[in-house]
């Protein structure tokens, strides 16, 4: 029943789109972490990815034409998500905060400044502004979410490249290993964790801006980035911060998600996306434990006597 939730007839096509999408935010995600800096704020950098592309269309929309449209769409969520990045990295570069508490506190701002938004542009209160009529991708094969792979293949091999084999991606490794050896080997470790974070932010302004533009139904609402800001932590951190090896990993979350809510629909188990969460939850769970075992070996020692014991037991 998982793969046919997962493969059977169009839903690969769903399947493809949130692997993408999943995978877009978990390359965001690395730089930064590579670094050692906690960026919890995906989710709110992504979301704002998606209200700067809601933005354009809605006051755009029908007034140039959809090519034009979307490249600005691109641009203004890169803008956003990169801003929405930066703002905790100068106040750590600049006063050391605590870039956990602070990447976790803009995801609410993100949040409930898109609430606001909606709120305003909704006709009577309604919370809802229903399908945005422009800045939707053209099909390929008949699916929008072709496109969102290949953007996200393409972003793959680049993030790959830079972290692998680019002078910045090498001073970010050294940064996340030590600070003072960075210092003294001449790294502007400010210059690193600004620049880093504002790369990290673009990407998940990208990522926000094919959640609506490489949907078949664009829209915007608080929940559209679906929690995929915080599985992308796990899956970077599982991949060893590998983008090649998180092309597997995502794939194997996003089997789990879309297979299980078949599962549960067909067994009729319940709530199939609380279904799905659990599944996954246990997946990496028994991942995270299993990591003790990987990175320990268990030594059982016997004392003295009850060893001498067994020794003279076994000479008899």
């Amino acid at each position: 029943e998982m793969f046919k939730g997962a493969f059977h007839g169009t839903r690969i096509y769903s399947l493809l789109q949130n692997w993408a999408m999943l995978m877009c935010v978990s390359l965001a995600v690395t730089p930064a972490f590579k670094m050692k800096f906690w960026n919890i704020g995906a989710e709110g950098q992504t979301l704002m990815g998606a209200f700067a592309s809601a933005i354009i269309i809605w006051y755009l929309g029908g007034k140039v034409s959809e090519s034009l449209l979307i490249i600005i769409m691109l641009l203004t969520s890169v803008v956003f998500g990169a801003i929405w990045g930066v703002i905790p990295a100068i106040l750590k570069a600049k006063w050391n905060t605590n870039e956990t508490l602070f990447t976790l506190m803009m995801n609410y701002i993100a949040t409930h400044l898109v609430l606001f938004t909606i709120n305003q542009w909704a006709p009577d209160g309604s919370s809802k502004i229903g399908i945005l009529k422009h800045g939707s991708f053209s099909s390929i094969l008949g699916q929008k979410y072709i496109i969102n792979v290949v953007i996200v293949t393409v972003l793959t091999a680049i993030t790959f490249v830079y972290l692998r084999f680019s002078k910045h991606g090498y001073e970010l490794d050294v940064v996340g290993e030590s600070v003072n050896t960075a210092k003294y080997v001449g790294i502007n470790v400010k210059k690193v964790i600004i620049r880093t974070m504002l790369l990290s932010g673009a990407l998940c302004g990208i990522a926000g801006f094919l959640l609506v533009g490489g949907s078949p139904t664009p829209t915007l609402n608080a929940e559209l980035v679906g929690g995929r800001g915080f599985t992308a932590i796990l899956v970077s951190w599982l991949s060893q911060f590998n983008p090649i090896i998180m092309i597997f990993v995502t794939f194997l979350v996003v089997f789990m998600q879309r297979g299980s809510s078949q599962a549960a629909s067909t067994f009729k188990i319940g709530d199939s996306e609380a279904f799905n969460g659990v599944i996954v939850g246990i997946f990496f769970l028994l991942v995270i434990a299993s990591e003790f075992f990987v990175r320990y070996k268990v030594v059982i020692k016997l004392k003295k006597d009850k060893t001498k014991a067994i020794k003279e037991g076994g000479a008899k």
